[in-house]
């Protein structure tokens, strides 16, 4: 199975679902180690992004992916905006003007966009950041993607599971970057919201596909 134009705007839909139901979950998270600010901030991108789908979806999943893209980093402030933005952003370079996204094009385009997360926030895994959930999903969706046969649904699903773990794992770590950096041993204990909501805007992505 493939995904066109439409089922990455479907899956966009149902992501912008998922952070508008855990909202208030991301806002506590925050108010923990940050600023309280992530799930609203999210919330009104992904809101913004569903908006502009409603008026027009683009040709292309790649033009899907940069609309996005644009919308969270003109809508959203703190840091979420310009990650996840950058995120959308590599991820639609990579994907190119293809029509159609299969197994391999996903978990191409996880990568980049992984990697355009820790260009912007110059954090490696371990620093209690988004990238400890992102980084062992885009590893589980390369593996998932080496599979005869795999499709798209089983690759975001095996990039979904690993973010979970990933982002579990960052209760125990002392953050590193960001806000939550200035508490220093006192972050520990504590989810990390940016892990948090990456895990699931992969498993509504996951959902989507299947």
């Amino acid at each position: 199975m493939s995904c066109t134009a439409n089922g990455v705007a479907d899956a966009l839909r149902a992501a912008a679902s998922a952070i508008a139901e855990h909202r208030v979950e991301l806002i506590e998270l925050d108010r923990a180690i940050g600023d309280a600010d992530h799930g609203e901030n999210l919330n009104r991108g992904f809101a913004a992004i569903v908006s502009a789908l409603d008026s027009a979806v683009p040709d292309t999943p790649g033009a899907v992916l940069k609309l996005a893209a644009t919308t969270l980093i003109s809508k959203v402030g703190g840091a979420a905006g310009p990650l996840y933005g950058t995120a959308f952003l590599r991820a639609a370079t990579k994907v190119g003007a293809v029509s159609e996204l299969d197994a391999a094009a996903v978990a191409e385009a996880l990568r980049a966009a992984v990697e355009g997360v820790q260009a912007r926030g110059k954090a490696v895994e371990g620093d209690k950041t988004m990238v400890d959930a992102l980084l062992p999903a885009t590893a589980a969706a390369e593996e998932a993607a080496r599979v005869e046969g795999a499709d798209v649904a089983a690759v975001l699903t095996a990039a979904a599971d690993a973010a979970a773990k990933g982002a579990e794992s960052t209760v125990d770590l002392v953050a590193r970057k960001g806000r939550a950096s200035y508490l220093g041993e006192r972050s520990a204990g504590h989810l990390d919201p940016g892990a948090r909501s990456s895990a699931l805007l992969l498993r509504a992505l996951a959902e989507a596909a299947r």
